[in-house]
């Protein structure tokens, strides 16, 4: 910008470089003061939020607040030093031949029908508001069809296989699901796939031996390039070739932007049992919505998340017996660990290395309920007692662990939106489904899901406050309310560019859209500045405001051209991403070029209408007016 304007001064008035970079100094140090200012307030509430949301919204203000200071104190200290002693004087001629010369008249001649334009706008005022008010109708309403989000989709090279066989499955059976998928990938897949890790006995929805979980490495990105070989192309194929596997419920998953929020991508539902109407009202009650949101359309692969109830052997134990017996609480659990569990008892060296000592009971000896009779307690007298003088045993059917949430008796459900829809949709789906269930339950988010709706909460707040800052900041900058107002007016259009480009694209309204509506907002402010600030210094040497704001809307449309395509130009390869990080990248990248094509294209227009207007509603005077009329307002000394 210092550079364009010193260049502009010299062919305008026809200086040497010093003089003009002198004269180009002093018409926009304000601006740049401005603009610094703003792309740096404009983040800078996000460094207060809390919360994870919080953590990825604190890089952002500190990298792009020093960032802007360093660029702003460049462009007032060392640049114009540049300018004075490496540019040259301009010529008689000079940029009127050759491609630079062809360059300069066609743009001419679009500065010519540009001003032409802002002429006419404002001599219609009411009719450019009125289109005014129908873009902010048109920003609502596309903000309101903008599906909700928390992070996008990030393809990570790794991917998660839950395998689930029926209550009372064997080791063995759990294994074949396992070899299953393990033949899959290695033959269906190896283009894509690296390796698989497998458990057997373990799986994100619990312990047992009808568990299993695999654990998919993809091959490098350089290798399996293309959407079909994508993480979630992957996990949708492995979902569908294993639908309808009979011996075990097999779901692939790929993990969530941030793995500390939970294991899979999607969303994570807790339904909660409030009215206190037991577990097998809640089990019925889980059943129930499973079959609503297989019926729905925005949801998919919706699966309860833990372990269905299975048969239970359960031992029963008469403490007033066992106590006549000379038995005590601590005998009769250590037998019961050592028996069917194992108990550490000792230390021994092995070649230098210790070792430790674990207890258990004969395989023979713990296969069958009858087996149980074949143990005995030693009591105080050091007499052997058998389980069956104190106790005896019965078949159960019951939950194979505790589920709670916040206290609460609760039973995770996982699911993912449906094709064409978002996590956000689908969690609306969720709760509109829950209603239908009876009274007495309800519902809670958990993991990445309770993040998004805490994301959602907070947006409207983070805007609201990043708005207030930028304004307080050009009020005091500029000591008056006007210029301010006239500045955030023109917020709304690039906003609007940045709605319809991620609603156009197929985004969502998540963590980094917000990011990148705020660099909107201030890229926009960026625009209205030059042309205000300008406008502005017209006003004040004596110019009326329709002039002031004509020759500052010509004056400036060079730079705020340049500026807003080395911008887009710059944010393009965030827009174009593939591979790691990617969704992150397109998240900022569209909606960033939508905002400052629609911030530049429209903000041009509006913006000289919105300096008229507001400095005739605030009836601004020039600087010599007011002390005029400061110096009238005080009486005489002979008064």
């Amino acid at each position: 910008m210092v550079v364009e304007n010193v260049e502009r001064v010299m062919a305008e008035d026809h200086l040497s470089p010093l003089e003009a970079t002198r004269k180009s100094m002093d018409q926009i140090t304000g601006a740049l003061i401005g603009i610094g200012l703003v792309l740096s307030a404009v983040f800078l509430p996000m460094a207060f939020f809390g919360g994870s949301v919080g953590v990825i919204y604190r890089q952002f203000p500190v990298t792009i607040a020093t960032a802007m200071t360093l660029s702003v104190l460049v462009a007032i200290f060392f640049t114009p030093v540049l300018c004075a002693t490496m540019l040259k004087p301009h010529k008689p001629g000079q940029g009127t031949r050759g491609f630079f010369g062809w360059f300069n008249r066609s743009f001419d001649r679009t500065t010519r029908g540009y001003v032409g334009g802002v002429r006419a706008s404002m001599r219609r005022p009411v009719r450019m508001m009125l289109i005014y008010v129908a873009l902010l109708g048109a920003l609502g309403y596309a903000f309101m069809r903008v599906p909700g989000g928390f992070l996008p989709n990030e393809d990570q090279g790794i991917a998660f296989a839950q395998v689930t066989a029926p209550p009372g499955a064997t080791a063995d059976r759990t294994q074949q699901a396992l070899n299953e998928l393990g033949r899959y990938l290695r033959e269906e897949e190896a283009g894509v796939v690296d390796n698989l890790f497998a458990i057997n006995g373990f799986s994100f929805g619990g312990r047992g031996q009808n568990s299993g979980l695999g654990f998919i490495t993809l091959r490098d990105w350089d290798v399996r390039r293309g959407p079909e070989n994508t993480v979630q192309a992957l996990t949708a194929r492995i979902n569908a070739r294993f639908g309808g596997y009979q011996d075990a419920l097999i779901i692939a998953s790929s993990p969530p932007a941030v793995r500390e929020l939970g294991n899979a991508t999607g969303f994570s539902f807790q339904l909660l049992d409030r009215g206190g109407q037991g577990h097998a009202a809640l089990m019925a009650a889980r059943d129930q919505l499973l079959r609503l949101a297989s019926a729905s359309p925005v949801l998919t692969r919706v699966r309860a998340n833990g372990l269905n109830d299975e048969a239970q052997f359960r031992l029963i134990v008469d403490w007033e017996r066992a106590s006549a017996l000379g038995l005590s609480v601590t005998e009769v659990n250590t037998t019961l660990a050592t028996a069917w569990g194992a108990t550490y008892v000792n230390d021994f060296m092995d070649r230098g290395r210790v070792k430790r000592v674990f207890m258990q009971g004969d395989q023979d000896a713990r296969m069958t309920p009858g087996d149980l009779d074949r143990w005995f307690v030693r009591n105080a007298q050091g007499q052997m007692v058998p389980f069956s003088a104190f106790g005896r045993t019965e078949w159960a059917f019951g939950s194979p662990r505790l589920e709670r949430f916040n206290g609460i008796a609760s039973r995770e459900i996982q699911g993912l939106p449906a094709a064409g829809y978002t996590t956000g949709e689908a969690m609306a789906e969720m709760e509109r489904l829950v209603a239908q269930l009876p009274a007495g339950f309800g519902y809670e988010w958990s993991g990445i899901s309770f993040q998004e709706r805490q994301s959602a909460g907070q947006a409207p707040a983070l805007y609201a406050l990043s708005l207030m800052v930028v304004f307080l900041c050009l009020a005091a900058l500029y000591e008056s309310w006007s210029i301010p107002t006239a500045v955030m007016q023109a917020v709304p259009l690039g906003v609007l560019g940045a709605v319809l480009a991620t609603l156009f694209g197929g985004l969502s309204n998540d963590v980094y859209f917000q990011v990148g509506l705020l660099a909107t907002i201030g890229l926009t402010a960026k625009n209205a500045i030059l042309i205000v600030e300008f406008a502005r210094d017209g006003f004040n040497r004596g110019l009326s405001l329709m002039d002031a704001a004509e020759e500052a809307a010509r004056q400036r449309l060079r730079p705020i051209i340049m500026t807003s395509l080395a911008f887009t130009l710059g944010v393009v390869p965030l827009a174009i991403a593939t591979g790691a990080g990617s969704g992150a990248q397109n998240a900022i990248g569209i909606g960033v070029i939508g905002g400052v094509v629609a911030g530049t294209v429209l903000a041009v227009l509006f913006v000289p209408v919105f300096f008229v207007l507001v400095l005739r509603i605030f009836r601004a005077r020039r600087p010599g007016e007011v002390a005029q009329a400061s110096r009238a307002a005080v009486p005489s000394a002979g008064e």
